[in-house]
């Protein structure tokens, strides 16, 4: 499933493979795929003659940026990646497909040039959207420090659930909330509102770095804990058999031994 690191990815593939290139038509036909006050009329309006001239990203929302000045947003929901001209900005995303049919195609452009950019997206829990507003969106999780951290202990959620709230932190899926708490040591199930200043440091100054990393290892699903996802896994540190439960309705696995 796409999170932060698989965001960037796309983010890149957009740096190397569709900046500058003039949108000759644009193929926005599932409304479904269309957020806020997007049109498929709009869509049309806005981008075709345009080219993109630079990317953004906070959390798992991509921004393209045209010359026109206008912003499109891209979420890819569980499922969705980018593909420019037949290429994937990602091949792997766990309980995904492993193909890119053109059915899944949600919405697509085409270039002057012949080339085709495109959301690929099984499930169609993605979505576009012009101009998208971000003010109810938090810290980056690449940027976050301690005073992000500032309201946690005033939360009544688990922790895990706090961190996964995209007003707090933005990019935190299910994968690395996982991967974070486990490395911290710290009971995904626990009350936010429950943790010592120590534990709230130790997460604090974990977020980035551990983001990071799984960015340049190859994605969330590249974590320590993550293989061990599943019946009968084990803790790579200690060799206990993980846990599991849902926790607000999200599959989670820790570790009952050095996770409290």
């Amino acid at each position: 499933m796409p999170e932060l690191p698989e965001i960037e990815y796309c983010r890149r593939h957009v740096e190397k493979f569709a900046l500058r290139r003039v949108v000759a038509k644009v193929m926005a036909d599932d409304m479904w795929f269309l957020k806020g006050a997007t049109s498929a009329r709009a869509l049309h309006e806005h981008l075709e003659g345009a080219s993109f001239v630079d990317t953004g990203r906070i959390g798992k929302l991509l921004l393209l940026h045209t010359d026109r000045g206008d912003v499109l947003g891209m979420r890819f929901g569980m499922t969705g990646t980018l593909v420019i001209d037949a290429a994937p900005a990602v091949g792997d995303l766990q309980y995904s497909s492993h193909r890119f049919l053109d059915d899944w195609n949600r919405f697509s452009m085409v270039f002057e040039d012949g080339g085709v950019f495109a959301i690929n997206d099984p499930r169609r829990l993605g979505g576009v959207e012009l101009d998208p507003d971000l003010s109810h969106m938090g810290t980056d999780a690449l940027d976050v420090d301690l005073a992000t951290f500032q309201s946690l202990r005033r939360g009544k959620a688990a922790v895990k659930t706090w961190l996964m709230d995209q007003a707090h932190i933005a990019g935190i899926g299910n994968l690395i909330a996982d991967e974070l708490l486990w490395r911290v040591g710290i009971d995904p199930q626990r009350r936010a509102m429950s943790l010592s200043d120590d534990e709230v440091r130790a997460l604090g100054e974990a977020v980035a770095p551990v983001v990071a990393e799984l960015v340049e290892r190859g994605g969330c699903h590249r974590g320590d804990i993550i293989p061990e996802r599943h019946r009968e896994g084990h803790c790579p540190r200690d060799g206990a058999i993980l846990r599991s439960q849902r926790v607000n309705g999200r599959t989670t696995y820790w570790c009952p031994q050095h996770q409290v």
